[in-house]
């Protein structure tokens, strides 16, 4: 699935005629492979052995060109780095208050609550965010440290 979706990116890219280079094939197949919701630090990180003389510039410049051509999301929360997504169909987040893992999940009935503000404000809605925090089954099983 994730090669599919990886060939589909590629191919609005080409779409958009934006020319393919080997970083940034190894960005969106990093992000394609991770789906993890990095930062472009953490993309950097995992590919600098394989690609010495690139920056973390590139990096920011190419997750901006991914943003632009709709295959990535870019999600900010609070003060914290930008994290980007590869799942850019609509779906919500949990996020870990300890670690900072972010995990997808689909909850359809949720797309209703755009239509109901709608309705109730008589606003024109483009769109809407929801995440949800807590504690993750790796951080909820650690051992609090006693002092």
């Amino acid at each position: 699935m994730e090669n599919e979706n990886l060939q589909k990116a590629v191919e609005s890219l080409k779409v958009a005629k934006v020319r393919m280079t080997p970083q940034r094939h190894a960005i969106l197949e990093f992000m394609f492979e991770t789906m993890s919701h990095p930062t472009a630090d953490e993309i950097y990180k995992a590919l600098e052995e394989k690609f010495p003389n690139m920056s973390v510039a590139t990096v920011y410049n190419n997750l901006r060109v991914f943003k632009e051509v709709g295959i990535v999301n870019e999600l900010t929360y609070g003060d914290s780095s930008s994290r980007f997504d590869a799942a850019t169909d609509t779906h919500y987040h949990i996020i870990c208050k300890d670690c900072g893992k972010i995990v997808d999940f689909h909850y359809p009935v949720l797309d209703e609550v755009e239509t109901l503000a709608e309705h109730v404000t008589n606003f024109q809605v483009d769109s809407h965010r929801m995440e949800i925090y807590g504690k993750c089954p790796s951080c909820t099983t650690k051992e609090p440290v006693r002092a």
